[in-house]
């Protein structure tokens, strides 16, 4: 008889979880902004369920992302911090901000061993990619802040991409360069005279007093709505993935069997492509203090102004 009952007890348990179960469809882009994600698509595909029935997207480029969220053909989306605020101002705030997924991958490499400080980039010329994103109002508050003035005491010449820059460092003995992870680890990788020289979120952080941000993720507010429940089921086992994806060997091969990185190169660039899920009160402070200081620098790059307080996510 008790076996009768839990029997049925399991299969009543089922049918709950069948009926309360959502779709989720969920963009991101490849790079450390998707790493996280990676344990979580992997159990879904292969039928571990939390409840929740998922559809990933991962694309290379934020353009291709971004219509997606506005035209509702996704509900979540992991995207630089501040395309966070921007849409938030172009949906009129049908966005909100649900967890910081990647703190800042910035570093300035270079093609020897002369730079252990700041100011030994005084008279050099820097090579980087970004221009009139994230990566140029970094580099300009970062050596502003610790007093070298771009075209007078270091240079800045910006190229069209990563490899660009890696090229331009290797036929410049006295230049360095700008490198987002993981971009930063395929270049020593390659060549095993280029190094780190400086971590650009270390420098920032000395400075500003916040983390620097390099991507959030995001859901779409009339999907939060409708769907407490699976959000909150959503972020704890996002929770659970990026914990996994720091903390085990097999994350490596996960993000590269999803083409979100090459699993060598994942292997070694994890632990500097600082992947977390940050959310509530932590998040709306660390990406709040963000937010203002690239909004100081250039408004537009936030989308003209500072989102409200109905852009965080409280949970």
């Amino acid at each position: 008889m008790k076996k009768r009952i839990y029997a049925a007890m399991l299969l009543f348990s089922a049918l709950l979880l069948s009926l309360s179960a959502a779709d989720v469809s969920v963009a991101a882009l490849r790079g450390p902004t998707a790493m996280g994600l990676a344990k979580l698509m992997y159990d879904s595909e292969n039928g571990v369920s939390d409840g929740n029935a998922y559809t990933f997207t991962l694309e290379g480029a934020p353009d291709a992302v971004v219509p997606m969220i506005v035209r509702g053909d996704v509900d979540i989306a992991a995207i630089p911090g501040n395309l966070a605020s921007v849409l938030y101002q172009r949906t009129k705030g049908n966005v909100e901000v649900i967890g910081i997924n990647t703190l800042g991958v910035l570093y300035i490499v270079e093609n020897g061993s002369s730079v252990g400080s700041i100011e030994d980039l005084r008279g050099r010329t820097i090579y980087s990619a970004g221009k009139g994103a994230t990566p140029e109002y970094a580099l300009q508050y970062v050596l502003d802040a610790y007093g070298l003035e771009v075209g007078k005491d270091v240079y800045i010449e910006w190229k069209s991409e990563h490899a660009e820059c890696v090229a331009a460092l290797a036929s410049d003995p006295q230049g360095v360069a700008m490198l987002p992870q993981p971009f930063a680890t395929t270049a020593m990788m390659r060549d095993g005279n280029i190094r780190v020289a400086l971590d650009l979120n270390e420098l920032w952080q000395e400075k500003t007093g916040h983390v620097l941000i390099t991507g959030v993720t995001v859901a779409r507010k009339d999907f939060i709505e409708a769907n407490e429940d699976a959000l909150s089921i959503f972020l704890s086992s996002y929770a659970d993935s990026v914990e996994y994806v720091n903390g085990n060997a097999e994350g490596a091969s996960l993000v590269g069997y999803y083409g979100i990185v090459p699993e060598a190169v994942a292997e070694k660039a994890i632990p500097y492509c600082n992947i977390v899920l940050i959310t509530g009160e932590e998040m709306k402070k660390a990406l709040s203090g963000y937010l203002d200081i690239l909004f100081s620098q250039n408004p537009q790059s936030v989308g003209g102004a500072v989102p409200g307080d109905d852009f965080y996510y409280a949970g």
